[in-house]
């Protein structure tokens, strides 16, 4: 891959281990602060969790996955082979450390501290995001249209009705419907739905691949120095300029390095004695280019816990959950089973030239991302975990980081996305 002169002559002052979204907007930021910068990656222009998630900025969800009652539920979902969640059996003693803490984020002082410290970063999402989006030339793709999610039974939307209240204390502005005005919002949609909350401040992108290459470039003409290869360990041991070392034996060493290495991140982490509890929490999908139908904006569909966005590269219908590690196969039927599902609740759609997909979610128990100076060696900064959340939050992200490698007060404290809150 071709080095830009600059940086390649200096040593960087920023080494960015991860080319995914989190990673590329660090290293925005980076840049315009004046910085000189490098980014490691297996694979620049593979296939990453960026390019396959819906498509969502996702600015209102700012409460944790491990709702009330959520973990109890879980256990039945388990049963069904093909239902929203999936736990290989073979990864339970790994995840099982992950899956106490991510019980205990449901009590209540827990999980309400825990939105408010997601709020505070969704809350500023457009204002990091929008700037740059702009420099890199995506707005023509970038629709603020609000998000719908949809109810197929009244149980359902009275069991959520309190969850909307307290998002509306953490500024979340949305608005319920009743059937007639989900019809009428999206005609697609089968007519079995009850109830829908239509959440005003929620917007999509038109192709997420593109996105990630359109932001790739823009770092490139900026000046950034890339180099391919996988980061297995962190070197500290030179206090002035530690490295990344890769499993080639090459050492890339900066005055700063920032671990943004998504779902891979953890081993880097632990490399220098930082404790993370971080695991992969692989997401499917299936994209229909030749779709056939008219959809304004992305669908939540709360109780089958699945999303459709129409994106400009097709309809893509994404969700699921599946604990399986960074090893497993797909098992693309999670994607077929959620092709079933989209066809059930949005009758006549075409799946012709079907394409499926899997991806790994950097999840933390707590939905919380971790950014932030490691507390062994200040040098290196994290900015990894972001679950649901990596491409909604990466520009924040990125300011945040920059905030950080250029000493300056971060714009929101940070110490609730701490690694330190892994310690025990």
């Amino acid at each position: 891959m071709q080095t830009n002169t600059r940086a390649s002559q200096a040593t960087p002052d920023v080494v960015v281990i991860g080319g995914g979204i989190v990673g590329l907007a660090c290293a925005w930021s980076a840049l315009k602060d004046g910085a000189i910068v490098t980014i490691v990656d297996p694979d620049f222009e593979g296939d990453r969790t960026s390019h396959g998630n819906a498509g969502g900025i996702a600015v209102t969800e700012s409460t944790p996955i491990s709702v009330h009652g959520l973990f109890f539920k879980a256990a039945k979902w388990l049963f069904d082979p093909l239902g929203p969640l999936s736990l290989d059996w073979k990864h339970v003693p790994a995840a099982l450390p992950w899956l106490i803490e991510f019980q205990k984020a449901s009590r209540e002082d827990r999980f309400r501290s825990i939105s408010h410290a997601l709020a505070k970063l969704n809350n500023r999402v457009y204002d990091d995001i929008v700037p740059m989006f702009k420099d890199i030339g995506a707005m023509d793709t970038f629709y603020r249209r609000g998000a719908l999610t949809v109810y197929e039974t009244d149980e359902a939307f009275r069991a959520d009705s309190s969850e909307w209240a307290f998002k509306r204390e953490l500024g979340v502005r949305l608005k319920t419907m009743t059937a007639a005005e989900v019809r009428d919002c999206e005609p697609s949609l089968a007519p079995v739905f009850r109830h829908g909350v239509f959440l005003e401040d929620w917007s999509h992108i038109g192709d997420p691949r593109q996105l990630v290459t359109q932001l790739r470039e823009r770092i490139r003409e900026l000046g950034a120095q890339f180099v391919v290869g996988r980061a297995t360990a962190l070197d500290p041991s030179d206090a002035l300029l530690p490295a990344a070392l890769l499993a080639s034996g090459e050492r890339v060493s900066g005055r700063r390095l920032v671990v943004a290495a998504g779902a891979w991140s953890a081993g880097l982490a632990h490399s220098i004695g930082d404790r993370v509890l971080l695991d992969s929490e692989r997401g499917y999908n299936t994209t229909l280019p030749a779709h056939g139908i008219s959809l304004s904006r992305e669908v939540i569909f709360a109780e089958r816990k699945f999303v459709a966005t129409p994106l400009d590269i097709g309809l893509r219908i994404g969700g699921a959950a599946e604990f399986a590690g960074l090893k497993a196969l797909p098992n693309y039927r999670r994607s077929d089973a959620l092709l079933t599902l989209g066809k059930r609740f949005l009758p006549g759609i075409n799946d012709q030239g079907a394409l499926r997909w899997m991806g790994h979610r950097p999840a933390t128990p707590d939905s919380l991302p971790v950014i932030g100076r490691s507390p062994r060696v200040p040098a290196i900064v994290y900015a990894f975990g972001h679950g649901h959340l990596g491409l909604t939050q990466s520009a924040t992200t990125g300011a945040l980081v920059a905030d950080l490698l250029a000493n300056r007060t971060p714009g929101i404290p940070l110490d609730d996305y701490s690694i330190e809150r892994f310690r025990k």
